[in-house]
């Protein structure tokens, strides 16, 4: 790592204006997310109540958003969370652990994050080619993360375009889906609940917290603009509009869309389904219905891997050149003015993780992401917040400090219901971590290992 921030040269473009942001936010959310985890979600709860994981799932990034909205219209800088826990911890003690922290993990959620987009990619097609055998199906979801990485090799302004015609298509498809729901529409089938569903038994809360799980992942990338914020046109205005309309619009589609499914397909086939949003257009429409949804999908899923990769490659970038990351990662194209090798390093690393299942990549990616990220940030939310007024111009969460306990409570719920395993993964990450900084620190004479200021 180097002391010493990069030299001038080649700058980021603010080059995406609000409609880029919004659907670079979209199409980070509505990958191939929802189209995939509705089983997931009726099986953790054992019945249509699954539904109450995707309201509860909505109003915690709602108030999440909340505190993003605000931290990137005060810190519009790329890879923004680096910057909200290095400056709300304290630029000069904690926040350099802190804010370590969150690039050591981004080398591992970044990856994650984009191959799940890549492995749904994969198991989608499944339905288009059943007889696929697994390793091609892995091959599949590779060779995408790779193909992506090459066509994300350019400058913002082409990305914008991009994103916006892949994001019409996205939201098209999510149309047609609630649609053709409201036409066919069943209440004794949506809301067939299994005796004793709401009884508020361990299990039922154990399964809340699963359901609530999948459901912030599929409506993870509300955050996607915060990463970018060097290349946002006016971001003061554009970044928190950008999060709370993507947030908003999404809840709106996935509750109908959810709807739509069960009041369709009784749960009970729902749970086991692999590709539910096919069979649900297969049942409607016939087996061309459920091959033409399929491509749909197979589109919004990669569109997901896109957006997830630009933010991400984003993150190594603008800590490298404050000097607080690996020197190489500081790089820029020097003709298309873009982070090259961070690009090339996550876009290399979320091909080896399409090597693990779906499920999986999920839950390390929520639990990881939350101790390490969503808790500490909305902390800094609340320290920063004062200090902030004098920025007339920044958006202010309201009911303040509320909406951050509320998502602080939130994300430890979801911490604190998890498996064993993704717990330790998380711990252990975070541990290791904290050895490479302080290893570094120590060579470096940083903090902890000379006198600091508390902010």
């Amino acid at each position: 790592m180097q002391t010493q921030t990069a030299a001038a040269g080649p700058k980021l473009e603010r080059g995406m204006g609000l409609a880029g942001a919004v659907s670079a936010n979209i199409l980070n959310m509505v990958g191939v997310g929802p189209f995939l985890t509705i089983p997931l979600a009726l099986a953790a709860m054992g019945g249509p109540q699954a539904m109450l994981g995707w309201i509860a799932g909505a109003l915690l990034c709602l108030c999440d958003g909340m505190v993003w909205a605000e931290l990137g219209s005060a810190m519009p800088r790329s890879g923004g969370p680096y910057h909200y826990l290095l400056q709300g911890f304290g630029a000069k003690s904690w926040g350099r652990m802190i804010s370590f922290l969150f690039l050591w993990q981004s080398l591992l959620i970044g990856p994650i994050s984009i191959a799940s987009g890549a492995v749904g990619f994969g198991e989608y097609a499944s339905f288009l080619a059943p007889h696929l055998a697994h390793w091609k199906l892995v091959a599949i979801a590779m060779a995408v993360c790779l193909v992506t990485t090459a066509l994300l090799y350019r400058n913002i302004r082409s990305i914008s375009a991009i994103s916006i015609v892949v994001t019409t298509a996205v939201l098209a498809t999510c149309g047609w889906i609630v649609v053709s729901g409201i036409f066919h529409f069943h209440a004794a089938t949506a809301f067939s609940f299994p005796p004793h569903a709401f009884d508020p038994s361990r299990a039922f809360w154990l399964g809340l917290g699963s359901a609530t799980l999948i459901a912030t992942y599929d409506y993870g990338g509300y955050n996607n603009v915060c990463l970018i914020g060097e290349e946002i046109k006016e971001p003061t205005k554009t970044i928190p509009r950008a999060v709370i309309y993507s947030i908003v619009l999404i809840a709106i589609l996935y509750i109908a869309m959810n709807l739509s499914i069960l009041g369709t397909i009784p749960w009970q086939q729902g749970q086991h389904s692999k590709a539910i949003v096919a069979d649900y257009m297969q049942t409607l429409y016939g087996r061309r219905s459920g091959l033409f949804v399929s491509v749909l999908i197979l589109i919004a899923s990669w569109g997901s891997v896109f957006a997830i990769l630009l933010g991400y490659s984003r993150i190594p970038y603008t800590a490298a050149t404050d000097g607080h990351f690996f020197k190489p990662f500081a790089r820029l194209h020097p003709q298309k003015n873009f982070p090259s090798t961070s690009l090339l390093v996550i876009g290399g690393l979320s091909a080896v993780a399409c090597l693990v299942s779906l499920a999986d990549l999920i839950s390390v990616l929520i639990v990881v992401q939350t101790m390490t990220q969503f808790i500490p940030q909305c902390i800094a939310a609340i320290r920063l917040h004062r200090k902030n007024q004098s920025m007339k111009e920044v958006f202010r969460m309201p009911f303040f400090p509320l909406p951050a306990i509320v998502a602080l409570a939130g994300w430890s719920y979801i911490v604190l219901s998890s498996k064993m395993l993704h717990l330790f993964i998380g711990i252990a990450m975070s541990v290791l971590g904290a050895a490479v900084y302080l290893t570094q620190a120590s060579k470096r004479q940083e903090w902890p290992f000379h006198a600091h200021e508390q902010i």
